[in-house]
């Protein structure tokens, strides 16, 4: 039975991806700070998992958690342009010796492969749509260039040291669990937790920026085939649907889902933020066998129905 390791294991797409690879009968070890990861995201799992309490920033934990794991799936980090314009320092701190940590931990304990979750955000302001993974990096903000600085580490590894590696470009992924609290929190769950009290929510700029907002179920499918797709070592891959929606569309589909209106509030855009993404798929079904398994009305009713679950709404 394989072991892997999935650091950020009880965040939001980490606690996903921990429990697909118990259904299919591997053995999870869950690497978290729980500085944002939350032992409720383990519920009904955590007897199931074995659960390592550690900051990327340790490079001796790591090495130790490592021991005996096969992949490493590293989903740890400080997520959100804004925050990392707020702290630069510790967004470089987390996200880019992080994964160092985690390339050294891998190499040291001779793992097979590390899968490591980059951004879309890494394409900058380019505008041409779709984005295709041979577009010269521009990141805007210092989350964007800590995840190509990660992409870069994750390459240079493979190339110097034979570890395999392969960087996930995540595109504006949503879904249940997802944290509606912080400030920094994604744009989906806060306008659903907001509508769901009655609340009205708070649009930057027109509501006309669009995204290629991706149900966290297609990011855990990417995951899995990417810790064993054969030809995809020394990739950076698009994980995404292929296409975009507007905030305005984001907030109909809750309107739709929750059967009334909700009030808007539109503040200034903010810094570092793009206008529009869209990803082009083609390297991810051509090296991963990559198919978007939840498209994005149905992954919206899905993710609206949690929320009002946890509401009691």
């Amino acid at each position: 039975m394989a072991r892997h390791m999935v650091t950020g294991g009880a965040g939001f797409i980490g606690s996903h991806i921990a429990r697909k690879l118990l259904e299919r009968g591997d053995a999870v070890r869950v690497y978290d700070d729980f500085s944002t990861g939350k032992w409720s995201n383990l519920a009904g799992i955590e007897k199931d998992v074995e659960v390592v309490e550690g900051d990327l920033r340790d490079p001796d934990g790591l090495i130790k958690a490592a021991r005996g794991c096969e992949v490493i799936f590293q989903q740890a980090a400080l997520r959100s342009v804004p925050r990392s314009i707020d702290d630069p320092r510790a967004n470089n701190d987390v996200n880019v010796t992080g994964i160092l940590n985690v390339l050294i931990a891998a190499k040291t304990n001779n793992c097979r492969r590390v899968v490591y979750a980059s951004s879309s955000s890494v394409y900058g302001d380019d505008p041409r749509l779709p984005k295709v993974e041979t577009q010269t990096p521009k990141p805007l903000s210092p989350y964007a260039a800590s995840k190509i600085m990660g992409e870069y580490y994750a390459k240079i590894y493979q190339d110097l040291f034979g570890l395999e590696t392969v960087s996930l470009r995540y595109f504006n992924v949503f879904g249940p669990r997802q944290d509606p609290e912080s400030k920094y929190a994604a744009v989906i769950p806060r306008f659903i937790t907001l509508a769901c009290a009655g609340e009205p929510v708070e649009v930057h700029g027109d509501g006309m920026q669009s995204r290629d907002f991706t149900y966290v179920d297609n990011v855990v499918v990417a995951n899995l085939l990417a810790a064993d797709a054969p030809k995809a070592p020394g990739q950076a891959i698009n994980v995404a649907c292929g296409d975009r929606f507007t905030l305005l569309d984001v907030l109909a589909a809750v309107e739709e889902c929750l059967g009334h209106k909700i009030e808007r509030i539109h503040e200034p855009s903010r810094s570092g933020d793009v206008p529009h993404t869209q990803a082009d798929i083609t390297r991810a079904r051509e090296l991963l066998g990559f198919a978007p398994v939840v498209g994005f009305a149905d992954g919206m009713r899905r993710t609206v129905a949690w929320f009002r679950e946890q509401a009691g709404a």
